[in-house]
């Protein structure tokens, strides 16, 4: 499920950026893939990498490797297969792809935190008076 949250996003980076751009999506598949594949072959690889070392990809920790060797090969395979790297592009890629990546993450820990909290305090309040509680 990890995998398919991060692929989905990935994708949705990729089709954004062609939309600003005024690029097809669905009238040029071979433009979406070649836009597409250098992203979710660093995600891919990335992903597989902790899957063999047996970590919890769902945390932030592992999220933060994910989205840097999302973001670095990312860009090392479009350069490589002669798409654009600009500086501006750059940038764009790291903020967009770490709030993407990193962001579902941070939802999913603070959703995981909240609710070992109510397990705690048998679901009262830590912040109520006494009395309420």
């Amino acid at each position: 499920m990890v995998l398919l949250i991060d692929l989905v996003l990935v994708v949705v980076f990729c089709v954004i950026g062609r939309l600003s751009h005024a690029e097809g999506i669905f009238g040029d598949l071979p433009g979406l893939l070649g836009t597409i594949w250098p992203f979710v072959a660093a995600l891919l690889i990335a992903h597989v990498v902790l899957m063999i070392r047996r970590v919890r990809r769902e945390r932030m920790l592992p999220g933060l490797a994910i989205w840097a060797v999302t973001v670095v090969l990312g860009v090392v395979l479009r350069a490589v297969s002669g798409q654009g790297t600009a500086l501006p592009f750059i940038i764009v890629a790291t903020l967009t792809l770490a709030l993407f990546l990193l962001g579902w993450r941070a939802v999913l820990a603070l959703v995981r935190r909240s609710r070992a909290t109510r397990v705690l305090t048998g679901g009262r309040r830590l912040d109520a008076h006494p009395h309420e509680r």
